[in-house]
């Protein structure tokens, strides 16, 4: 194997929450998953919208309100939530934090 055939990254060092508003970073963008990288100030967030592909969101470090659906969730680091595509979300950081975006490609898209 070579290194074109994995990833290691160690994401808390790789995005630090801002002292406000939000950042990203995209971790990997291939034919299967578009993964992104946010960091929240706390406050911050996104407003309710609607992903195009299926998601997952991690919570990696801090916590937040998020709405999935109707269903109002606390997020903390190990909160793992799936999502079909065209679900209505949003996230408010209550603290700073660091959160993982995965969007699922259908294959061969």
């Amino acid at each position: 194997m070579t290194t074109a055939d994995y990833q290691i990254r160690q994401l808390l060092q790789e995005l630090s929450p801002p002292d406000s508003g939000k950042q990203s970073l995209v971790v990997s963008d291939d034919a299967h998953a578009k993964v992104v990288l946010f960091a929240f100030a706390a406050g911050a967030g996104l407003v309710r919208h609607v992903a195009p592909l299926p998601a997952i969101i991690q919570i990696i470090q801090g916590q937040a309100e998020l709405m999935v659906g109707e269903e109002s969730v606390t997020g903390q680091p190990g909160t793992w939530i799936r999502m079909a595509a065209q679900t209505p979300h949003q996230i408010h950081a209550t603290t700073p934090v660091i959160m993982l975006l995965t969007l699922l490609k259908a294959a061969g898209h």
